[in-house]
């Protein structure tokens, strides 16, 4: 067998999103997927690194784009809530793992709201047919009310944001989800201007063990570090591969 990369579509609550499933040369791989941030897409750099990374080391990787993002159907602005992300995430899952093309071994990734949107799904992952096996999360918020620095200015993917945005769509508290976690790696820069590093220590005390909570000093919330960000793919691979390995059928 050989690496491929697949175009995939599929339906989510009425809207046609779009993604890449990496699949390595082996048959049956375990299977990581993962969630964007909020301005995101499936092109985001540290999606498109681990799609190089976990299939090197055959893991499969699903990358997509989020309704409202990228190559996905819907209206950035009307069609963003973390419940809709969770809703596309879950259905996401959903369609990978219908084509019988990895395993039932699960791991999930999220970078900022990415990541809180792996949290709010993770409790509706657990009572689906698969084994949920654990995460990696990037500067993820787990109370909203904490975020700085809110973008609302227009920019050159989409018109200005109103506060109503954020207030209507984006108010949050996962502390009570955050519990069921487990096998998570947490990273995390103490100079994180738009979510404050507090975050990742409330996430860290309320996740089960194992867990390991990596917080790069002077870091921001783009990991723009290229120190930063030699640890996250060296300590990211590490940790799927290990949560993942009790279970995974990663023959050659």
């Amino acid at each position: 067998m050989k690496k491929s990369a697949i175009n995939i579509e599929f339906i989510s609550r009425g809207f046609s999103l779009k993604g890449i499933l990496h699949l390595p040369g082996i048959k049956n791989p375990p299977l990581v997927v993962g969630s964007h941030g909020l301005e995101g897409s499936k092109t985001s750099a540290k999606q498109k690194v681990l799609s190089r990374l976990l299939v090197r080391n055959n893991i499969a990787f699903f990358r997509f784009d989020h309704r409202g993002c990228g190559e996905s159907q819907g209206d950035f602005i009307k069609d963003t809530s973390l419940e809709k992300r969770t809703c596309d995430f879950i259905n996401a899952v959903k369609h990978i793992l219908s084509l019988k093309k990895t395993s039932q071994n699960l791991a999930v990734f999220g970078s900022s709201l990415g990541g809180s949107t792996c949290i709010n799904a993770w409790e509706k992952l657990l009572k689906m047919d698969i084994n949920l096996c654990g995460a990696v999360l990037c500067s993820a918020p787990i109370k909203s009310l904490t975020i700085e620095n809110i973008p609302m200015d227009a920019n050159e993917n989409r018109p200005a944001l109103p506060l109503s945005f954020f207030t209507h769509n984006l108010i949050f508290d996962l502390q009570d989800k955050a519990g069921q976690l487990f096998n998570v790696m947490i990273f995390h820069g103490d100079t994180d201007q738009v979510v404050p590093v507090s975050n990742a220590h409330d996430i860290y005390t309320l996740a089960k063990a194992p867990k390991q909570l990596i917080i790069h000093k002077n870091g921001d919330h783009q990991m723009t570090s290229k120190k930063d960000q030699a640890q996250f793919e060296s300590q990211s691979v590490a940790w799927f591969l290990n949560c993942l390995k009790k279970t995974n059928q990663m023959t050659s």
